[in-house]
């Protein structure tokens, strides 16, 4: 993988195991960014005014096929957290209504269901889950269902602790039993397959900049077509009684904000086309490889377990990975001497009664960088 660092401009002092926080973008994919921002510049009435619905609708056709979904069923949003937040201030909730979630959601989500909950008055409840086995994570989450279960909110990919949920089995219990889905899969694009209309999610959201690798402010969310009625502008604008419909009330409702730099969305497919043209099944393959060996190694020099039962025989995790350190371990302290002293750039984690290091392990990077984290960590733990 050596080979694929020369593609991007992360700084070569740095030894990069964060990609999963804002990604890293591709040389050639970047300039595809800027080369639309250029555009843009250089007639932005005739960019904005006369070909923007023709723009998106390709750039949206690119990420369906990439996706499995029709381009109508998507729309670009900046992130995940806006694509989360449309659906939930869309759903009509109230008291007696509950929705329910895990105990390893990202915070921003989780404030999000917590600050609607408070203005009307539904509940919010973050379900404990086994990880002794995915059947045992199945069961343990479906014990949070009750009678007046309205919503589940489900990462497919957690932040926090870095494992890869069974979401499409909950997805198909809540579809028999009338429950709306909503999965946040903001790492999801780029690291595992992903085939939305197989996967049966009512609403699904993702970030683009992350393992896709496309520049920061691409995401999308996706509605399967029965539920897009439910679905409401975040932000009103042109879309809204649009007197020039297009396609669907979905794509007029949020694809049309006002005055906004859209490169980003119209980059997606040049970086779709990166990873096809260096085979990044392959990359992906290696990449799982290294950050399952960066766990093991964490894990015997600290001499504590991985959080999920089995380290990878159950696939609970791919590129993106967490390993527990001693509980009485100062994160501030540990990440600024990663940092300052050995130039190494990654998240510490406390989540619940828990010390995380979560590794990122992306095409540039190499054996090379997990031994010097093995190192750093071994003189200051």
């Amino acid at each position: 993988m050596n080979s694929l660092k020369q593609y991007f401009l992360l700084d070569p002092n740095i030894c990069f195991l964060n990609h999963g926080s804002f990604g890293a973008t591709p040389k050639p994919v970047f300039d595809e960014y800027q080369r639309w921002q250029r555009e843009l510049e250089s007639q932005p009435v005739e960019f904005l005014g006369r070909r923007f619905t023709g723009l998106m609708a390709d750039a949206r056709a690119a990420l369906g096929a990439y996706l499995g979904t029709h381009a109508d069923n998507l729309v670009y949003t900046q992130n995940v957290t806006i694509s989360m937040n449309i659906v939930a201030r869309s759903l009509e909730l109230g008291a007696g209504d509950e929705v329910l979630s895990s105990d390893h959601e990202y915070g921003a989500m989780d404030r999000t269901w917590r600050f609607l909950a408070k203005e009307r008055g539904f509940t919010y409840i973050n379900q404990s889950v086994s990880l002794e086995s995915k059947e045992a994570f199945v069961d343990s989450f479906w014990a949070g269902v009750t009678p007046r279960t309205r919503v589940i909110f489900l990462s497919h990919i957690t932040s926090p602790t870095a494992l890869i949920f069974p979401v499409k089995e909950i997805i198909q219990r809540a579809r028999t039993a009338g429950i709306i889905t909503v999965i946040d899969g903001a790492h999801v694009p780029g690291q595992i397959p992903l085939n939305l209309d197989s996967l049966g999610a009512d609403f699904s959201g993702g970030n683009l900049h992350k393992w896709l690798c496309a520049p920061k402010g691409a995401g999308f969310l996706f509605a399967r077509p029965e539920m897009q009625r439910l679905i409401k502008p975040l932000v009103v604008s042109w879309g809204y009684e649009s007197e020039t419909p297009g396609v669907s009330t979905f794509v007029d409702y949020q694809e049309w904000w006002g005055t906004r730099d859209v490169a980003a969305f119209l980059s997606v497919p040049a970086a779709i086309k990166f990873q096809q043209e260096h085979e990044w099944d392959k990359v992906r393959i290696a990449c799982h490889e290294l950050a399952e060996a960066a766990q093991r190694r964490i894990c015997e020099l600290t001499g504590l377990a991985p959080l999920h039962a089995s380290r990878s025989a159950d696939n609970w995790f791919a590129q993106l990975t967490a390993a527990p350190l001693p509980v009485d371990t100062d994160l501030t302290a540990l990440k600024a001497r990663l940092y300052d002293e050995h130039r190494i750039e990654i998240p510490l984690i406390a989540w619940k009664d828990k010390k995380l290091i979560r590794v990122s392990i992306q095409g540039y990077n190499s054996k090379e960088d997990v031994d010097r984290l093995l190192k750093a960590l071994a003189i200051l733990l």
